[in-house]
C-alpha cells in the first residue's frame, strides 16, 4: 500500500479545507471511510453548525481501545499540490494531511494482516485545530473514552515528549486623535501600544528543561485610519507559547499591561504546557514549541504525538512532505499502535 497513501494525500489536498471551511473535506472523508467498510458519524460540532468532526470505526460499536486523530482544517490561503519525485508540496502536505492520510492507510494495512479487531481502533478526524480546537472540544461530548490516543501532527518522524502551551490575549490601547501637525493636542494609541509591546518583549518569561522557553509574539495588529491623524484606537493579538507557569504568566502579563495607561486586556484562551507519553521501545524523540488538540480531548487516556513532516515548513508558501518519510510514517503508526494495544 506504499503508493496508496500517496494517492490518498493527493486527493486530500485538492480539497480546500481551510479551518470554517472544513465541509467538503468532512464529505469526503465521510464516503472514503464508508467505501471501506468503516461506520461513518459526521457530528456536528454544536446544535446550529454545519461544521462536523468525522468519526469511524469497524463494526456496530462505536466503542474501541485506541484512537487515531488529526484535524482536517488548514491555516489560509490554500495552495494547490505540487509533486516532484521525492516531495509533495503545498497546503496540508505535513499539518495535517499528511499524518491524517498515512492514519488511514496504517488502519487498513492492519487490517488486511489480520492484526486487529473492529473493537481496537478508530479513526477522528476534527475541525478547527487551527482556530482554537472546537471540534476537539466538541468532541469531548461524545461520552467516549480510550485507553490511548495517537495525535497526528509533524514531529519530524519522533515521538512528542510534551509541547508548550498557549495564552492568547488582545490588546486595545486609547488614544486621542489630532492632526499630525499637532500631536501635542492628541494621543496616539499606536504609540501607546507600542509601548506596551516592547514591554512584554523585553520580559523573560518561565522556562521548562525540557520543553525550552516560554515565547511572547504579537501576530496581529491594527489601528488608525491615516498617516497624517493621530490614532484614537489600537488592536493586537498577541500570544505567549507557554513552557511553564501558566498561572504566572498571566500574572506577569497583567502587571505589565496594568503600567500603561489606556491599555485593556482581553483574554481569548489558554491552555498550559502538556507532556506526553512516548514509551514505544527505539523511537527517536524530541520537544515540540507548537500546540496541539491533545489538551483539548478530556479523559486519562495516554497520549502520543507523532508524525510525518516538520512544523518548520508547515503554515509556510513551502509546506511540503517527503514521500519517503510520509510513506515510512504508516507503519511506525502501525507500531504505535500494536505497542499499545499489546506493549
Amino acid at each position: 500500500m506504499a503508493s496508496a497513501v500517496v494517492t490518498l494525500l493527493g486527493q486530500l489536498m485538492q480539497i480546500p479545507s481551510i479551518s470554517n471551511e472544513e465541509h467538503d473535506i468532512g464529505l469526503f472523508l465521510e464516503q472514503h471511510l464508508q467505501g471501506l467498510g468503516y461506520t461513518v458519524e459526521r457530528i456536528p460540532i454544536s446544535p446550529d453548525s454545519r461544521r462536523c468532526n468525522v468519526y469511524a470505526y469497524l463494526g456496530s460499536s462505536r466503542k474501541t481501545r485506541i484512537c487515531l486523530t488529526s484535524h482536517m482544517d488548514t491555516v489560509p490561503p490554500h495552495i494547490p499540490m505540487r509533486l516532484t519525485p521525492n516531495t509533495i508540496y503545498g497546503r496540508g502536505s505535513c499539518d495535517d494531511k499528511g499524518p491524517l492520510a498515512a492514519q488511514i492507510i496504517a488502519l487498513e494495512e492492519l487490517r488486511v494482516e489480520d492484526r486487529i479487531q473492529p473493537s481496537d481502533v478508530s479513526l477522528l478526524f476534527v475541525v478547527g485545530e487551527e482556530k482554537g480546537g472546537p471540534g476537539m472540544i466538541a468532541a469531548n461530548s461524545m461520552n467516549l473514552s480510550w485507553e490511548a490516543v495517537i495525535f497526528g501532527e509533524p514531529t519530524e518522524g519522533k515521538l512528542a515528549v510534551g509541547h508548550k502551551g498557549h495564552y492568547v490575549f488582545e490588546l486595545t490601547s486609547e488614544g486621542v486623535p489630532a492632526h499630525s501637525g499637532y500631536p501635542q493636542r492628541g494621543r496616539s494609541a499606536i504609540s501607546v501600544m507600542t509601548a506596551v509591546l516592547a514591554a512584554l518583549e523585553r520580559t523573560t518569561y518561565p522556562s521548562s528543561d525540557i520543553i525550552g522557553p516560554s515565547t511572547f509574539h504579537c501576530g496581529q495588529i491594527t489601528g488608525g485610519v491615516g498617516y497624517n491623524i493621530l490614532a484614537a484606537e489600537c488592536t493586537a493579538l498577541c500570544a505567549v507559547r507557554v513552557a511553564s507557569d501558566l498561572p504566572g504568566i498571566e500574572r506577569l502579563v497583567e502587571a505589565i499591561v496594568s503600567e500603561h495607561e489606556y491599555v485593556r486586556l482581553n483574554k481569548k484562551f489558554m491552555y498550559p504546557e502538556l507532556y506526553l507519553d512516548h514509551d514505544v521501545p527505539g523511537m527517536g524523540t524530541m520537544p515540540v514549541a507548537f500546540g496541539t488538540d491533545a489538551p483539548r480531548l478530556k479523559g486519562e487516556h495516554k497520549k502520543y504525538l507523532y508524525g510525518p513532516g516538520s512544523i518548520l515548513v508547515a503554515h509556510g508558501d513551502n509546506e511540503s512532505i517527503g514521500i519517503g518519510e510520509l510513506i515510512e510514517s504508516v507503519q511506525v503508526y502501525k507500531r504505535i499502535v500494536e505497542h499499545c494495544l499489546h506493549g
